[in-house]
């Protein structure tokens, strides 16, 4: 997905502000969902940070019933896309519709050739399989996964093009901010490519990064402080004014 196609898809001038919320129950989601959408955020992306997918899925059902027109995403944490995706699909027939889907790891390897990345092409025959259609953002050097060496950036980013609507990348950890060269690699690697940044954004960094990354899915920066779960509604709102102002000049 070329850039200017992801910013239109929500609509966006700037970089598009998609808060994550770490689930907890059906009001909790509820509540942060309803400050979001009352901010003019574009869309969300839910995450089941503290138990398995079983339990999150009649919280992913319950947002959906209460907010049907709402661009929503979902990861399911350490699941790939092989394992997602159908579930998604499952969804989907049940009449919950999701319309993204964020991996923290697409499985590229920049040990292989691109035309042995056997691991992605299983996570691809799962999505082609599975009848689900939203966008797919895969984590690639991303945070907690097996680590990858600088040098190999680069390639690893161009080899995600193949695979996902955007790539994503983050920093070493969730609240760490990325290293500005690692997304200036991505950003030449990748193109017109769509990027994702998942960690360390908050509302006095995001500068340094609006001209090359296209989404931000950020949590603890729009958080209450010290509030792993709760989005302090003026965080998101100063937030989503710088990036609108930057779309705006650009």
């Amino acid at each position: 997905m070329k850039r200017a196609e992801f910013r239109k898809l929500f609509k966006s001038i700037g970089p598009v502000v998609l808060p994550v919320i770490h689930v907890t129950d059906n009001e909790q989601a509820e509540r942060n969902v309803r400050i979001l959408v009352g901010e003019g955020a574009p869309g969300c992306f839910l995450i089941n940070h503290d138990f398995g997918v079983d339990r999150f899925l009649p919280i992913i059902a319950h947002v959906r019933q209460r907010f049907p027109a709402l661009w929503m995403g979902v990861n399911f944490l350490a699941v790939t896309g092989k394992d997602a995706f159908p579930v998604l699909g499952r969804l989907k027939a049940d009449g919950v519709l999701v319309d993204g889907y964020w991996a923290d790891d697409a499985r590229m390897d920049e040990r292989r050739a691109a035309d042995d990345q056997m691991e992605a092409t299983d996570i691809a025959l799962a999505l082609a399989a599975s009848d689900w259609s939203g966008l797919y953002t895969g984590g690639t050097c991303f945070k907690k996964q097996r680590e990858v060496a600088p040098e190999h950036y680069e390639y690893s980013a161009r080899l995600a093009t193949g695979f996902m609507d955007a790539v994503c990348t983050s920093g070493v950890a969730t609240g760490k901010a990325v290293d500005i060269g690692k997304i200036t690699t991505f950003r030449r690697a990748i193109g017109d490519h769509a990027l994702t940044l998942a960690s360390g954004i908050t509302p006095e960094n995001a500068h340094l990064y609006m001209d090359d990354v296209d989404g931000f899915m950020v949590a603890t920066g729009i958080n209450r402080d010290g509030d792993f779960y709760n989005i302090e509604p003026r965080k998101l709102s100063r937030l989503l004014n710088l990036t609108r102002q930057h779309g705006a000049k650009s």
